[in-house]
């Protein structure tokens, strides 16, 4: 009877690490094709990620080469570009109603501020999230054998680290003068902390929300800093300027 189950428990052992070897084989690839299938479903812009790597075992992954698209009317080919990006994983939350993610850290983004004051790039993107997110989120992907939708994964960020981000700048108000500015870092924690989780929309809308006010604010010192061609503008135009900016803050 003994040499039965232990016999047993060595044949459920070694279906456990079949299994475990299967879903670390393809793990990158389904998440990658989460991200771009579902990545454009909240933004309402394409998302292209040229490599995702998650290790199963320690938890720790890195992203290369995350590009979210530009709204349709912009000319630049990308509102965010992300060269590389660090993650450590709760790697026993990976198979859970709610992936737990330790922390992640975002290495100089390239973003695009490109447009008007009253219409922008960024904030074109931001309103697509908010309906969205009114809307309950996109459409479940899958369902269960018996027809329902299958309940999307909830997901925790313990500590979010976005440096070195670079803005570049195109304002219509300024006849297209670009400029390039810095950001400074971008630190949020806590993102969907205890039991609830947040949906994908709602933690892309508190982290695009953060970007976009880092930018708007970035945006409002350089041009309430700059000289000749802003006094172009007469007075007028730079109360205007400033104002309108002061509002993209709060949007």
């Amino acid at each position: 009877m003994k040499k039965i189950i232990w016999g047993i428990v060595a044949g459920l052992l070694v279906l456990a690490v079949i299994a475990l070897i299967i879903v670390a084989t393809f793990l990158d690839g389904i998440v990658k094709k989460g991200v771009e299938t579902v990545g454009p479903k909240i933004t309402g812009v394409s998302i292209k990620l040229d490599e995702m790597h998650i290790g199963l075992l320690t938890g720790s992954g890195r992203v290369k080469g995350l590009v979210v698209g530009n709204p349709e009317g912009y000319k630049a080919p990308a509102a965010i570009s992300v060269g590389l990006a660090e993650i450590r994983v709760d790697p026993l939350s990976i198979m859970s109603a709610k992936i737990v993610m330790r922390s992640v850290h975002v290495e100089s983004p390239e973003i695009t501020f490109e447009g008007g004051l009253s219409e922008n790039n960024l904030g074109k993107i931001m309103d697509n999230i908010n309906m969205v997110s009114r809307n309950g989120g996109p459409a479940p992907a899958a369902t269960t054998p018996g027809g329902n939708p299958k309940p999307a994964k909830k997901i925790e960020v313990d500590d979010l680290l976005i440096t070195g981000a670079k803005v570049h700048v195109s304002l219509a108000m300024l006849g297209g003068k670009e400029m390039t500015l810095s950001l400074p870092e971008i630190h949020l924690s806590n993102l969907g902390k205890g039991n609830a989780g947040l949906t994908a929309t709602d933690l892309t809308r508190a982290v695009f929300q953060s970007i976009t006010s880092a930018t708007i604010k970035a945006v409002a010192d350089a041009v309430a800093n700059v000289g000749g061609d802003v006094k172009k503008l007469g007075g007028t135009g730079i109360n205007k300027l400033k104002s309108g900016l002061g509002g993209l803050l709060g949007k």
